[in-house]
């Protein structure tokens, strides 16, 4: 980097015009890391779904539950290796915008299932030892203040009445995906308080003993409750989820639709920049072929220039959507995964560097084919 010092005068000159276009790049990687953020929440279920659980729901709706005696029905299927449940409680905590999911569960079995949440286990115990116990994601805690020994009250908009609780363990999950936002409490708790649907549960998760034969336990499972008063849907978990993601329309295509947008803008802006700058350089880039800088070097000096924008205006843009990203989810509760990976700020930083080499490259090679005596007599 011999020339960097030329480099950056050549980007200092003009500082309003230098000040824009680092600005432009940041905006659009700003966006390109919030837009990346918003993905990977709503695909949060699908990229963490276990590969080897199934979800089993009524064929009807999500919404309509399930006989409680389906679990021991499912257990004497060939290929099961455990069954779980959980039912939907769709509380709230003091008003409305304070939401976080409820999941009234089968305590036996839930952490058989769902492996990746780590509660400790003397908090564990005390939990199953306390019919009014819960255990909370480690996010929900953190940001309400819950924690161990408090009496949490949940307004039950579905069973109707003030649940209290008493927070017995706050759970973690060994990966950043995991969802550390969910509210457990005893399935048997419900199955007590409640004055309509009782034997009823929301839906069955499923452990296989072989991922492979998924498909077949699947249809085994849906099959033997066929034609009954409440048949199954049965999925591999990741399809479930990805139902869900389905329901918001294609979150996918907006996201990449918005993007490329964003980016050939920035593209067209990059390019006129590089083009004005070589332009208003012609006399003194003949100057330098004249004492003897190569074709491939001036080539090169251009280009760097285009790249330096982006590099600045993309490292500023993505630290500002990190920053804002450890804040948390934004939206109270419907994107409870809310972070940007490294792995999206390394495909940020390359999408930049090539956005800035594709708007400086026709400027460089405009810049490497010039000769010298044309330069020179349009000064």
């Amino acid at each position: 980097m011999k020339f960097f010092a030329l480099i950056w005068r050549n980007m200092a000159r003009k500082k309003v015009r230098t000040t824009l276009t680092i600005g432009s790049y940041a905006v659009a990687l700003f966006l390109f890391g919030l837009l990346a953020t918003i993905q990977t929440a709503f695909n949060q279920g699908v990229d963490v779904a276990g590969a080897d659980r199934l979800v089993t729901r009524n064929k009807i709706s999500l919404i309509m539950p399930l006989p409680v005696a389906y679990k021991e029905r499912m257990l004497q299927l060939p290929g099961v290796k455990e069954v779980t449940y959980a039912s939907w409680f769709g509380g709230k905590y003091q008003d409305d915008k304070n939401f976080f999911p409820q999941f009234a569960i089968d305590t036996d079995t839930w952490l058989r299932v769902y492996p990746e949440f780590k509660v400790p286990p003397a908090q564990w115990s005390a939990f199953l030892a306390d019919r009014e116990g819960c255990v909370i994601g480690q996010a929900t805690a953190a940001k309400y203040g819950f924690k161990i020994g408090d009496r949490v009250p949940i307004i039950a908009t579905i069973f109707g009445g003030v649940w209290e609780f008493n927070v017995d363990g706050i759970y973690t999950g060994h990966r950043q995906e995991d969802d550390v936002t969910q509210f457990w409490f005893h399935g048997a708790y419900l199955e007590e308080r409640r004055q309509w649907g009782k034997g009823m549960v929301g839906w069955y998760v499923i452990r296989v003993k072989d991922p492979d034969r998924a498909i077949y336990v699947s249809k085994a499972i849906d099959d033997r409750f066929a034609n009954s008063s409440w048949e199954t849907k049965t999925e591999t978990e990741s399809a479930f989820a990805s139902g869900f993601v389905k329901q918001m329309g294609n979150i996918k295509l907006l996201i990449l639709v918005i993007g490329t947008v964003v980016f050939f803008t920035l593209l067209l802006v990059t390019g006129n920049t590089m083009a004005m700058a070589v332009r208003e350089r012609t006399g003194e880039l003949a100057v330098l072929k004249t004492i003897g800088f190569r074709n491939g070097t001036v080539l090169w000096l251009v280009l760097a220039e285009s790249l330096g924008y982006a590099i600045q205006g993309g490292v500023i843009g993505l630290a500002a959507v990190k920053l804002y990203t450890l804040r948390g989810d934004p939206t109270g509760g419907m994107l409870p995964l809310f972070y940007l990976s490294a792995g999206k700020m390394a495909l940020g930083l390359a999408v930049t560097l090539a956005l800035g080499a594709a708007a400086g490259i026709i400027p460089a090679w405009l810049a490497m084919r010039l000769r010298i005596v044309e330069a020179l007599r349009r000064v």
